[in-house]
This record gives C-alpha cells, structure tokens and sequence, in this order.
C-alpha cells in the first residue's frame, strides 16, 4: 500500500507504523511538507521523529476509535444497491435533521434505516444528518469530532453509513451532512502536531481559528475539501451542512467557502447529480447565499434563526437572551421574517448591542431554512426541552403551519412531527475524566449565570442524560402524538400539492397581525393561513373554504371563528 501525509513540522523523519513495525518514508521533493513511500497493508499509524504513533489526518476509517490506528477503506468494494438515484435540487425539498445517536434505541445507521418509511409516509425530501465524524466514546453530539473523513464506530462506520445512504435512496430520499470545519477536538485532535492547521491570526469561542488564511493554509484548505468532497463522492451523499460558518475566519481574497462552493459545482457536474451546501450562519449577510457569478460566496442556503426565534417568542412568550429582540412585538416580528427574510437586516439589535444584517433578496425566499425547532434551539436549553413539553399540540399545529406554508425551505427535528415529549439534551462520553468534568462543571456554572440551578442540570457524562433523549416510538401511536401526526402528514402534502404554498417570493407574500388580540394571518396566493396564539377566540372576515383545519374553528358567512390555540388553512 501506498501512504501520504502531510507533515511539514516533521524535523528529520516520518515513518508508517503498520502492525506495529516501522517504515520509513521519503520526502516528497515535487510537494513541500509532503512525505512519501510504500509498507505492508494493515492497521497504521504515522510516527514523526521518533514521537508516539498518531492516526492518519486523511483516515478513511478508525476502528479503534479517535485515539487509534488507522484502516484504509476500498470505497469501490462497497455495493450500491441504488445505482439509480441522480438527486435532487433543495429547492422546493423538506428536510428532517435527525441524530443517529437517539433517533432509535439501538442509535446506529441501520436502525435508523428501519424507520426510513415513517419519513417518506411523513413526506420529507430529505434526512439531514448531524456529524458523524469519530469523537471520544459512544455518545455525543458529534460537534467534537475529528478525523473528518472518517466515520464514527458505534454508528456503524463507513459501511453502516453507506447502507443508510444507500436505503434512503431506495425509498426517495436524499442525504445531507452536517459537517464541521470551524474547530475538531478537543480530545483526539493531533491535527497541530503534523502542520499549520490552526493560527492565532484568528480566535474562535473554541480557542485558535482553522488556517484559512495564514501560511500553510492552502494544504489546510485542500484538506478540508478533500473531506467535503469525499462525503459527496464516495458516500453519494447529496448535500452538507456547514456548521456556524461564521467562526471561519478568512481574509483572503477568495473566501474558504467561495472555493468549496466552486468544487462542489465541480462535482456536481462531474457525477450529474444536484449538490449543495447550506450554511449555518450568524452574519444575516444575504452574499453567503448569492450566487458567486453575482458576487456571493455561492452556497444554496442557510439556516433562519430569525424566523425561528420570532416563531419561538409567539408561541412561548419567552424573551431572555436572544429572544429579548423579537419578544417585544413577536407577531410583528413573524411577519417581517416571512416577508422580508432576515428580521435584523441592518437595523439595531439589543442582543449585542450594536446594528445587524443587510436586507435579504425577497426572490430568494428558497434559500432560508425555516424551522420550529432544531438540536441547537433544543439541546443548548438547560434541560434540554421541547416546546412539546409546555405548549398545547393546538399551539404546536399553529407553529407547524407557519413553518410548513411558508416561502422559506421547511426543517423539522426528529419528534417534532408528533409533538414528542422526550427531552434532547447535552450529552457527552469523554474518555479523559479531566475533560469529562471540565465539561460538566463548565455546563453547570454556564446555565447558574442565567438563574438554574447548577445541580438541577443534567450531567452531560451522566448514562441517564443520553437515554432520556431517546425517541420513544411508541409516542405516535398515541394521543394526542397521532393527530399532530396526521397534521404535519396533511400540511406537507398541501405543500406538495399547491405550489402556491411553497412560492418562495417573500414580496409576494402579505401578514396581518393584532398583537393584543393574538391573530395572525398569512396570505399566500389563494391562501389564507389564519392562526389564533391569543387567550379567546377571535372572528376574522374571511372568504373562502377550509382547506385544513387544527383546533376550534367555524366558517360561516365570510367570517371565520377561531378558538384559542387554533389554526386554519382556507382556500378563496
């Protein structure tokens, strides 16, 4: 077998440890930085001036997890059993993010794949996937992984991701990935110890910034879209997500994300399948999402977490930390994100107390994500609870009708589909017990500033934590969980079914809203999505028939009488 790395802080040599014996590898005179040579196949390890073995940067696989050897992996052994499958585009798509972790008990790839039919009965378009890189033990989030073109072991590994990859193309579903490049580790990450993967030019909530832009940062960049490119390649992976983009920091001319955008296309066209990459992104700077011939970085969507948030203060009256921007007038603030795109688009926000945004494009409602709950919304709370957990399902179908008509690209979160009461919250198996407890104290004192108290927070190392995130699949099969169900099955399909529904010009759509009074009404073409979050029932002049219904309601005469907590879809 033939073994590269990069390893430019190397001093005098690099051997490849396989099975334990050692061999030596050359320089490569062509590529700066760049060792060479070939060795016996097998479980291997890179060995940099006689320092401790440390897994390949590139590996394809770690059996024995982050800390481990490496294995090489014959992408062309696998057999794909869909060869028929050429994508789709994400416009105009429903997406689902799910944890592999807790989506079913078992928590890996192929139980997750078992219970691929209640998405496409549910109507999606496709599973978005959160990380699945290696990280310590076998529970986590996945936002600490390394080894980015590896897969995670308990998970089921390269192969048990290419059977999930492979099952939901059979059923038409497509792939999403969420990845991570804005920081790896902390445990496991010997990334520093080969080269110039990090700079201090740049700090970062996780310490030193990715290189993106200081010297050596042209083979970081080509690492970090070597792993991109090898989800989409040579697992047929359909689209990544990119996870808070904004903490890439990068100075050069052509941004980090321009270039990956570029390759993407590349791939794209090389493979004749749809591509893409949606952004998490905190900036509210519409040129993530423009095309790069317009002067944009070229990526197809970002998330909203304005929308979220406007939506969330409606439903819960909530309004510390971030949500104090939008609980003032939240009806108000709904109907500006789903006409204008971002809430803060220039104008000032007390949350960080200064001005934020630039105005969204409004014919591009497409490439906003719209979602009433997400793993960061949910997980990042104390307890890690749903809405579900203390809101009527009549509010939650309210909420769901806003999300699932209107001019942005629909996500739900796994549960959310049937009103699940089951927590998600932050969980960890750190290995090293003094990260474990640096990170369980660090999670307490975080949410005691804010008013909880500190042992009432859930151990993030605790078995407990982890099992108390767990779908429980018996919920839909119960009420009230099966009319919720019913709802979201309804409401995906109307969207399928009416284009008008899924438009995704903002300047076409029109709000009114009665703060006081607790109404709001949505008009989308023939459409009129009425919705009643206030303490009475209210009687709004509407003409037309109901199309669908949740909760209390009564059409007669042009006049349309809501309940509290009610929802209605009318057709003129």
């Amino acid at each position: 077998m033939r073994y590269r790395v990069w390893a430019p802080y190397a001093a005098e040599r690099v051997e490849v440890a396989v099975d334990g014996t050692h061999h030596p590898l050359l320089r490569d005179e062509a590529r700066a930085g760049w060792w060479h040579g070939e060795a016996p196949a097998g479980d291997y390890a890179f060995v940099l001036d006689s320092g401790r073995p440390l897994p390949d940067p590139r590996s394809a696989r770690q059996p024995h997890g982050p800390d481990g050897p490496s294995r090489a992996v014959d992408h062309a052994a696998f057999n794909w059993s869909h060869t028929g499958w050429r994508g789709r585009p994400l416009a105009g798509a429903v997406l689902y993010e799910l944890h592999i972790g807790t989506f079913t008990a078992a928590g890996t790839f192929d139980a997750a794949a078992e219970r691929l039919d209640h998405l496409v009965e549910l109507g999606v378009d496709f599973v978005e996937l959160m990380p699945v890189c290696p990280f310590p033990g076998k529970h986590g989030w996945g936002y600490d992984g390394v080894s980015l073109w590896a897969v995670h072991e308990p998970y089921g590994g390269p192969e048990g991701l290419k059977r999930f990859v492979d099952a939901a193309h059979r059923k038409g579903l497509g792939v999403v990935l969420d990845v991570v490049h804005n920081h790896l580790g902390p445990a496991g990450n010997y990334l520093p110890v080969f080269g110039p993967y990090f700079t201090d030019r740049h700090h970062t909530p996780w310490g030193s910034a990715v290189n993106l832009d200081a010297p050596g940062s042209d083979e970081v960049r080509a690492y970090l879209i070597g792993s991109a490119l090898a989800w989409l390649r040579d697992y047929r992976i359909d689209g990544l997500r990119l996870d808070a983009v904004h903490a890439l920091a990068d100075d050069r001319a052509v941004h980090f994300l321009e270039e990956l955008a570029r390759e993407v296309d590349r791939l794209a066209v090389a493979t004749n399948r749809p591509l893409f990459l949606i952004a998490e992104s905190d900036l509210n700077d519409p040129r993530t999402t423009t095309p790069r011939e317009a002067g944009g970085l070229g990526l197809a969507a970002q998330w909203s977490d304005d929308f979220h948030h406007a939506l969330h203060c409606a439903l819960t009256g909530e309004s510390q930390g971030y949500y104090g921007d939008f609980a003032a007038a939240p009806l108000t603030a709904v109907a500006k994100a789903l006409t204008r795109g971002y809430f803060h688009d220039g104008g000032w926000s007390s949350f960080r107390g200064r001005h934020h945004g630039r105005p969204f494009p409004p014919a591009h409602g497409e490439r906003l994500l719209g979602y009433l709950q997400t793993h960061d919304q949910i997980g990042n709370r104390a307890f890690g609870d749903r809405i579900s957990a203390g809101l009527s399902p009549g509010r939650l179908a309210c909420g769901a009708a806003l999300v699932l008509t209107s001019p942005f690209t629909p996500m739900l979160f796994m549960g959310e589909e049937w009103g699940a009461v089951t927590p998600w919250q932050y969980f960890t198996d750190h290995t090293d017990p003094n990260l474990a407890e640096a990170v369980r104290r660090g999670r307490r004192r975080e949410f005691a500033e804010h008013g909880w108290s500190a042992d009432a927070v859930p151990d993030p190392q605790e078995p407990a934590t982890v099992l108390r995130s767990v779908l429980d699949w018996t919920e839909p099969r119960r009420a009230p969980h099966t009319e919720l169900l019913d709802w979201y099955r309804r409401l995906i399909r109307l969207r399928r079914e009416h284009p008008e529904l899924s438009d995704p010009d903002l300047a076409a759509v029109r709000v009114e809203a009665d703060e006081a009074a607790g109404w709001l009404v949505v008009r989308r073409g023939p459409y009129r999505v009425a919705v009643n979050l206030g303490a009475g029932s209210v009687a709004l002049r509407l003409e037309g028939e109901v199309v669908a219904a949740f909760g209390g309601s009564d059409l007669t005469d042009g006049r349309l009488t809501l309940a509290p907590d009610s929802v209605a879809l009318l057709r003129s």
